[in-house]
């Protein structure tokens, strides 16, 4: 009980502190944040990143393919397959509306 009393009056102070900042701070954390989003070092970073998970990725998938071998349910391997045709024939963008750009 007393850690649910703690919890509601943490989450009352939190309302009544975030209702004081209003929608001033709000919008200029939001400004901030899309500044930060649209700065080229930023975007860089992302990409590189990204494009190092996707390499990293496929070396787990060789690894853990070896190791699994043929003991993947049929339905599984048909998907993986069917992900690397569409990736393989130049598909620039995936099911999560990003690019490789």
């Amino acid at each position: 009980m007393r850690y649910k009393l703690t919890f509601v009056v943490g989450l009352a102070l939190g309302y009544v502190l975030g209702t004081k900042a209003g929608r001033e701070r709000y919008e200029q954390l939001k400004k901030s944040a899309r500044q930060v989003a649209q700065n080229p070092a930023v975007r860089n970073s992302a990409e590189t990143a990204a494009q190092q998970g996707r390499q990293f990725a496929g070396k787990a998938y060789h690894v853990v393919s070896d190791k699994v071998g043929d003991r993947v349910p049929d339905s599984v391997a048909q998907r993986v397959r069917s992900l690397r045709d569409r990736n393989a024939n130049g598909a620039a963008d995936d099911d999560w509306g990003s690019s490789n750009t």
